[in-house]
């Protein structure tokens, strides 16, 4: 059978140091397949057995980019039948992770280009273009998966609003609405439901964006929350929460109103003057309420901060 004993000390005497990690990752993986064939085959290399089922038939070179390098491994093959490593991805030639670093790197901004000498950089023989672009396309579909996946279940909070980003466009900046939805289930579990962008926040931008959202799904809508912007708000009233509906619309516009905060003496104590000093207050200005005197009616001596909200409901 196969000796499943990595010479450790032979190859630390046989690599150089920058190498090390990736000729032990390319011994212990090439150790690994050894092991596994001789399961599949029911005997190991040159040993007679009657479990048998076919023979080898040398092997075949595959490389595998990783965090470590560029790994040049051998794969075995086989007389009759096919063998193929349970650590390797059918037409994949890239690790996960650095999939990964690759694709973050890539939303990053970082330009093809770069991408190719960052992985350089990492020990690898480079990657082109058209592999950044094919590994980087992955990202599209899951984020559309993501965006367009069903709202089984109650949702009965959304709370919608826009930010403007710059983006370039035709070799030029211009600013764009990515508009974003956010949901609470009744477990009180909050989402991200939607994402979309837009040259503006014009109402058939909105609208589009609603009547695709409520074509995936989402069941008990009851209160739908966004800023006082009107396409926003016709939008709303049109698709999620028409005249007759249990939903309720409410525009944030939230305006905060402090009430009267009581002044202190003036001036303060100076150093080295006694606790027990005399104080003489400053006289109140004309139209300033003297801290001693009783608070305007409606008013109190407390300050307090209360959101108002305004409803839009349909009409």
């Amino acid at each position: 059978m196969t000796d499943d004993r990595l010479p450790l000390a032979e190859l630390m005497a046989k690599t150089a140091d920058s190498d090390f990690l990736r000729s032990v990752a390319e011994s212990v993986l090439q150790i690994i397949m050894e092991a596994d064939l001789d399961g599949l085959i029911g005997a190991g290399r040159h040993e007679r057995s009657g479990e048998r089922s076919t023979w080898r038939n040398g092997y075949r070179n595959r490389s595998l980019d990783t965090r470590l390098g560029t790994l040049n491994l051998k794969i075995p093959k086989l007389r009759t039948g096919a063998y193929f490593p349970g650590f390797l991805e059918p037409r994949k030639t890239v690790e996960k992770a650095l999939v990964s670093v690759i694709q973050e790197a890539w939303i990053a901004g970082v330009s093809t280009r770069r991408v190719d000498e960052l992985v350089q950089a990492m020990g690898m023989s480079g990657i082109s273009k058209s592999s950044v672009s094919k590994l980087c396309k992955d990202i599209d579909e899951r984020v559309n998966a993501f965006l367009n996946r069903p709202l089984a279940g109650e949702w009965p909070y959304f709370w919608l609003d826009p930010t403007y980003l710059k983006v370039r466009e035709g070799g030029r900046i211009v600013s764009v609405a990515a508009i974003i939805a956010v949901a609470v289930t009744t477990e009180g579990k909050r989402e991200i439901v939607g994402l979309h962008i837009g040259p503006s926040e014009a109402e058939p931008f909105w609208t589009t964006f609603l009547k695709d959202f409520v074509w995936r799904g989402p069941n008990g809508v009851k209160l739908v929350i966004s800023d006082a912007h009107e396409g926003l708000k016709a939008s709303i009233t049109r698709v999620v929460a028409p005249p007759g509906s249990a939903a309720a619309c409410t525009s944030c516009a939230m305006p905060l109103r402090m009430c009267q905060r009581a002044r202190t003496p003036w001036p303060p104590p100076r150093s080295g003057r006694s606790s027990s000093s005399p104080i003489t207050p400053r006289p109140p200005r004309p139209g300033i309420t003297s801290p001693t005197s009783s608070a305007p009616d409606g008013l109190s001596s407390e300050p307090a901060w209360m959101p108002l909200s305004t409803t839009c409901s349909p009409t």
